[in-house]
């Protein structure tokens, strides 16, 4: 006989079979990434390398427009041409201006220094206390149009800033040419703090250099190791971005470097190639270590699966196919100790719910069928129909013949529709003509009803189940206007919205209390009672149970101190526009 794999051993050798290839193709797939790896590593350093030094140029870029903001202001142009004013008018001038001038500096996130320099009395307006001496109090030089590094002190780096200015006329090229020089200057300090955070957030060693001056670090730089760095990048020409490898101390390093816009220095970064691809090859030993205790792992796991899931699915099909057959007593007696517990309990729960619910629809039959029999014995109330023949009696004796025909016609009507009970579902019309019989008749009856039905064309062929509202006019007469000294009055309204149709009966009888309203919305979710009456609890979950959620009655204090009770049913077609339709009675 053949021996037959079972399931643990198909998938014990399906995992076999997939782990050859994907160690074959991992070998190969592992050398691809690692040149796909560092290309897009050098592009990346590149890139993060230009969005870094862009922020650095926005920064150079707004300070740039500092000299002509200067240039514009109304009142700085007022102090250049107060020439002979009185000395206490400039000097009020001045302070308004350096005022002026340290609110426009602090605007900027880095330090600066906005100055005023006018060479015709060699005087200066600046934002900086500190003045005199160095490159700020030189009238015979050139103007700087272009940001220019510039040291007080030559050789001393702490006093190194870029100044640019801008002249007035704009074609002086020298400082005793011009009306006047606004001028703008900051200190490396502002880059090297740049630096520093791009350092924090990279892990690298930027800095920033130019041939013909002294290199800007960062703070933490290794400046052995950069300046060996800068010193062979001088050596050749240099485009405005580029990368290239160095090796230093046997170990290789990519240089990556962008050109400012704006000062025309070179920002530049380098880092370890070997530590680009660490975590390459660490993830390489990673992998196969991995594998190996993957299929360790898949053993167990193939195993667990049977015993866990295996198992408990064969004993679901089992009961399932129990219950198929007839059998609603099926139960899973398994316990498989993990979340399949959960999905037996609430099969087992179902199976018992169904076997209850079958049980429970034999009994509903039943009951449904005593429930017809006395429906079709209650359907005209005897009081009702004996008050009426009487009538008809009285008035024959009377001689009264139009009360007679009246009463018997309305009579007739309404017990021919009470009595059919073939159709259940009628039109909203049927249901109007009902009620209109019925208080035909009361109203011949007491002398002293008067009826009012208002409801628009469109809801009369809305479908409604057979006796929905005149229950509920009843209600009306008899607890509200039947025991009434004075005349009572009945108004049937309609309305519908996109959703719902609304019909509303209202009396002006005696009404309810707030707490009747209450007890009475209360005991419509529950079991029918003697409290509520058979007729109103009926109309409600015949409604409810047809039409769903929204659907039933609400009951609110009349208008004019009776009950209004609103009967509710969702729409089944598209919203019409509604035309009333008055009758009365």
């Amino acid at each position: 006989m053949p021996y037959k794999l079972n399931i643990f051993s198909k998938i014990l050798l399906l995992i076999a079979l997939l782990l050859i290839p994907i160690l074959v193709l991992y070998g190969i797939s592992n050398r691809t990434a690692n040149l796909v790896v560092q290309e897009q590593i050098e592009s990346t350093n590149v890139n993060q390398l230009s969005f870094f030094l862009h922020q650095l140029d926005s920064q150079i870029s707004n300070l740039s427009m500092f000299p002509v903001i200067m240039g514009n202001d109304p009142y700085i142009r007022e102090f250049i041409d107060m020439q002979g004013a009185p000395i206490m008018d400039v000097l009020k001038a001045q302070s308004r201006i350096t005022a002026k001038l340290g609110l426009q500096s602090v605007s900027s996130g880095w330090y600066n220094d906005l100055t005023i320099l006018l060479p015709a009395n060699q005087q200066t307006v600046s934002s900086s206390i500190f003045l005199g001496g160095g490159d700020r109090l030189q009238w015979n030089r050139p103007i700087l149009k272009q940001w220019t590094y510039v040291e007080d002190r030559p050789g001393d780096q702490a006093t190194a800033m870029f100044v640019r200015e801008v002249s007035e006329p704009a074609r002086a090229g020298r400082i005793e040419e011009a009306g006047a020089v606004y001028q703008v200057r900051f200190t490396i300090r502002n880059i090297t703090d740049m630096l520093d955070v791009y350092k924090l957030d990279k892990h690298s060693d930027p800095f920033l250099f130019h041939p013909a001056y002294q290199t800007i670090w960062n703070s933490g730089s290794n400046r052995s190791l950069s300046e060996t760095i800068r010193t062979r990048l001088g050596e050749a020409p240099m485009n405005a971005v580029g990368q290239v490898r160095q090796e230093i101390d046997g170990q290789e390093y990519l240089v990556s470097y962008v050109q400012s816009e704006q000062i025309g220095w070179y920002l530049v970064d380098y880092v370890p190639v070997q530590q680009m691809l660490a975590p390459i090859t660490q993830t390489s030993r990673l992998f196969y270590v991995s594998v190996g205790l993957l299929l360790v792992m898949s053993v167990l796991a193939v195993f667990l699966l049977y015993r866990n899931v295996q198992i408990p699915i064969v004993q679901m099909i089992r009961s399932m196919q129990r219950m198929k057959r007839g059998d609603l007593a099926a139960r899973i007696e398994y316990r498989s100790k993990n979340e399949f517990d959960y999905l037996i309990q609430r099969f087992n729960e179902m199976a018992e719910r169904i076997q209850l619910l079958v049980e429970d629809v034999y009994v509903e039959k039943i009951r449904s069928r005593e429930a017809s029999l006395k429906q079709l014995q209650s359907q005209i109330n005897p009081h009702f129909l004996y008050n009426s023949l009487f009538f008809i009696i009285n008035s024959a004796v009377m001689e009264d013949r139009d009360s007679v025909v009246r009463m018997a016609q309305n009579l007739a009507d309404y017990c021919r529709y009470a009595t059919r009970v073939e159709n259940q579902s009628v039109k909203l019309r049927d249901e109007l003509e009902l009620v209109k019989h019925y208080l035909n008749i009361q109203n011949l009856r007491m002398q002293r009803l008067d009826y009012h039905i208002e409801v628009p064309e469109e809801m009369w062929d809305e479908a409604v189940p057979r006796l929905i509202l005149q229950p509920l006019v009843e209600n009306a007469i008899v607890h509200g206007i039947e025991h009434r000294m004075g005349g009572g009055r009945i108004t049937i309204t309609g309305e519908q919205d996109e959703l719902r149709n609304y019909v509303v009966i209202e009396d002006n009888g005696a009404g309810l209390t707030d707490r009747q309203l209450q007890h009475l919305h209360a005991q419509l979710q529950k079991p029918m009672s003697e409290d509520i009456g058979c007729g109103t609890w009926n109309v409600h979950h015949r409604l409810f149970y047809k039409f769903g959620a929204g659907s039933g009655l609400t009951f609110q204090h009349g208008t004019g101190g009776g009950l209004r009770v609103t009967v509710t049913w969702n729409r089944q077609g598209a919203l019409p526009e509604t035309a009333p339709v008055s009758e009365g009675g």
